[in-house]
């Protein structure tokens, strides 16, 4: 190892106060002194030869270089526990540690579910951790370039560069709405915008029977209580409506209607990983029955019919 080479220990010291926000906060969570720790963040600043936080009376905030360095430090990390994984893996052992996904509400719910039981079977020691991240902006890309997750289940394309692209399934989007209303073009929209692409948008702007919108919200769990209650109508992903209450039915969209793709998204360095190889196998298996579930479903146990 070379002199100026940052060691294990100063990635986690670099982690540990970003997330923390202080020096005294990262000390008490790695269970080190503060000098230590101060120790460590100017040794890790002086082999990089740049300021990698703004120290105050208010904490510890990363400089520019510092974010950079802190999502470079999160994936090196990464890539050392499933290093350890894997080696006991590849020698007969059980591979053990923590594998990351990021995923938008609906994928997490109706997908990755029974994925996880498969992927849970070839590796009975990993311990999966799901956080749902909304499909915005940067969203579930951004968490894994910033190393907050291995894998991110999310819509394509995503706005962000640098990572390894796969597509998973397309879904279609249909027009959810209360259940037994004789006209639903009636009532409002209910606008969402969570993984609506440029496309979807110009498709909506286009429809002149889609009615106007009301209210927008963010979440399509609170999309789907608001046509629960007969609040008005959504355009979402057939996926979204899966599992919902018998009061939300659908009607498939006529025509040009628009698609939802959903992949994945890893790091380059994780890309060649067996455990999220392994994963992303786990996940192209359950797609059709989890398509089929949402379809078979009608989705609330109500048939569809199209919308023109």
């Amino acid at each position: 190892m070379q002199r100026d080479d940052l060691t294990a220990a100063e990635l986690r010291v670099l982690v540990a106060v970003a997330g923390e926000g202080s020096l005294s906060g990262a000390a008490a969570r790695l269970d080190l002194t503060q000098p230590a720790v101060s120790h460590a963040l100017r040794s890790a600043e002086r082999k990089l030869g740049v300021v990698l936080f703004r120290r105050g009376r208010h904490g510890a905030r990363p400089t520019a270089a510092g974010e950079t360095v802190v999502g470079h430090a999160r994936r090196v990390l990464a890539m050392m526990d499933v290093m350890r994984a894997e080696a006991r893996h590849a020698d007969g052992g059980r591979a053990t540690g923590t594998l990351r996904v990021a995923a938008f509400r609906s994928a997490a719910f109706h997908l990755l579910p029974a994925a996880l039981v498969r992927f849970g079977h070839r590796h009975p020691g990993v311990t999966v951790d799901v956080r749902i991240v909304p499909d915005l902006g940067r969203g579930i890309a951004g968490e894994v370039l910033d190393g907050h997750a291995e894998i991110g289940v999310l819509g394509l394309p995503a706005p962000v560069e640098g990572l390894v692209y796969g597509k998973l399934f397309d879904e279609p989007y249909v027009m959810a709405y209360p259940a037994g209303h004789p006209d639903p073009r009636s009532l409002p929209l209910i606008n969402w915008h969570e993984n609506c692409s440029a496309g979807t948008r110009r498709w909506l702007a286009g429809q002149d029977w889609i009615p106007a919108g009301s209210m927008t919200v963010r979440d399509d769990g609170v999309v789907v209580s608001m046509v629960d209650h007969g609040l008005g109508v959504a355009i979402v992903p057939r996926l979204t409506v899966a599992g919902a209450p018998a009061r939300v039915s659908a009607m498939d969209l006529a025509g040009d209607a628009p698609l939802r793709r959903v992949g994945y998204a890893v790091t380059r360095e994780m890309a060649a990983s067996t455990l999220v190889r392994d994963l992303v196998a786990a996940l192209r298996a359950t797609v059709p029955r989890a398509l089929a579930a949402a379809d078979g479903r009608g989705p609330s146990g109500h048939g569809t019919r199209e919308a023109r």
